[in-house]
């Protein structure tokens, strides 16, 4: 009786670590993760026109292997497009997030609603 309860035991655990088991990621990460990284702990790594360029090879790497890129990736683009002074890069890039993932449009729309009036009262946009 011992042996056999071991025995479910042992079977349970392996049939529970086997659920745990990842198949793969959904999405190519490519450098977006590092990006993150560096931009808050290294700076100087990762300015961003660096970003941009990078991140722009991810999207295309990942439309070749037939992935999606993450959530935050197209609006972190267009963060980087604004850091750099490209307002229609930029809401091109937050325009992409939207399609891809709508769940971003209202936090999204709102960034761009406080820019526009940052902007209209002569503050930085």
């Amino acid at each position: 009786m011992v042996i056999k309860n071991k025995s479910l035991v042992v079977l349970a655990l392996c049939l529970m670590l086997g659920a745990c088991s990842n198949t793969g990621n959904l999405y190519y990460w490519g450098n977006y993760e590092d990006m993150i990284y560096k931009m808050y702990l290294k700076p100087g790594e990762a300015t961003p026109l660096v970003q941009i360029e990078r991140l722009t090879r991810d999207i295309q790497k990942a439309a070749s292997v037939g992935k999606p890129v993450p959530p935050g990736l197209f609006a972190h683009i267009g963060f980087m497009h604004v850091l750099q002074g490209n307002k229609a890069a930029a809401y091109s890039a937050f325009e992409e997030e939207k399609t891809r993932f709508p769940e971003s449009a209202a936090f999204l729309d709102g960034v761009i609603e406080r820019a526009e009036k940052a902007q209209a009262q002569g503050g930085a946009s």
